[in-house]
């Protein structure tokens, strides 16, 4: 059963106005040609797969001719199993935007590496500040990382195990710095990082829970690479929905046309957007979607 459209209430008729933020999703909805979507807390609930009624929402999509385009932190080898359960096609924007794979071919056709030197740079400066504090490098293909960070998803299928500068012997490009330091959380760490490593490179996080941060190239973000895969169709920041959840986001959020913070989420991420979708374990992206294809064309 296809479920019920969220009504969109036309005006507020108590004060005979129209609502801004209704009026410029009206406005939106008529030229949009593309979907850029978080996948983990935006539309991956913590506990759940994908649901049905976002499946249906995607696919809906697809046949009014809008891609959906994942942009994700993830890397490829966490993005295939998804993209196939959710019937996504082509390109998705990976590794907070270091990384472009193509699901049809099976590879990756865009990377943004980290130089060297600027790894080695990157580590130098967080040591003496954040005690205790382990890093791994995600590379075109493949994970290394050191003892000290402890991994729940990738134990035992590391390419390599070692000090930092053993990683990076024969390491193929690094697109993306990981580091835990146990007791600090995202937030904090961002602000540090941020802090000692600017102009270098981009922080940022996608867990607020956890003591991790995430780490580009400088001027790599899931905006500048979305602003690339948007301009490959044709189609420009005002033509692009964009949803998210956390402060890997922000950059995202801020650059489209049309985005939508999730209620749930991250409130950095709710400030950065043009509204709030419902939370995620409420299939917030799929009511918007379905809102805006309803309008699309009036």
């Amino acid at each position: 059963m296809t479920p019920e459209v969220p009504a969109l209430a036309d005006v507020d008729v108590d004060r005979g106005g129209t609502n801004p933020q209704q009026d410029a999703e009206r406005a939106f909805a008529r030229g949009w040609g593309l979907v850029a979507t978080d996948l983990d807390g935006t539309v991956i609930p913590r506990d759940r797969p994908v649901s049905a009624r976002t499946l249906a929402a995607f696919a809906a999509c697809a046949e009014a001719g809008i891609p959906v385009v994942p942009v994700t932190g993830r890397p490829p080898r966490w993005v295939t199993p998804l993209a196939d359960e959710a019937g996504l096609r082509g390109l998705v924007v990976c590794a907070n935007g270091a990384l472009v794979y193509d699901l049809d071919a099976g590879e990756v056709v865009l990377e943004h590496p980290i130089a060297p030197d600027v790894l080695r740079e990157v580590v130098a400066r967080l040591r003496p500040v954040l005690p205790g504090i382990g890093f791994a490098l995600e590379a075109v293909v493949g994970f290394r990382r050191e003892p000290e960070y402890a991994t729940r998803f990738d134990s035992g299928l590391e390419q390599r195990v070692a000090a930092f500068d053993e990683l990076l012997v024969d390491a193929p490009p690094v697109v993306k710095i990981l580091a835990k330091c146990p007791g600090v959380l995202s937030d904090e760490m961002v602000a540090i990082a941020a802090r000692e490593l600017d102009g270098i490179v981009n922080v940022t996080h996608s867990n607020a829970a956890d003591s991790l941060i995430e780490i580009m190239a400088a001027g790599v973000s899931k905006a500048t690479t979305l602003a690339e895969v948007a301009a490959q169709r044709g189609l420009q920041a005002p033509q692009v929905v964009a949803f998210g959840d956390m402060p890997n986001d922000l950059e995202m959020l801020r650059w489209a046309g049309r985005s939508y913070g999730m209620a749930d989420g991250h409130p950095d991420a709710r400030a950065a957007a043009d509204d709030v979708a419902p939370p995620c374990g409420e299939d917030g992206v799929a009511q918007v979607l379905e809102r805006l294809l309803s309008l699309r064309g009036r």
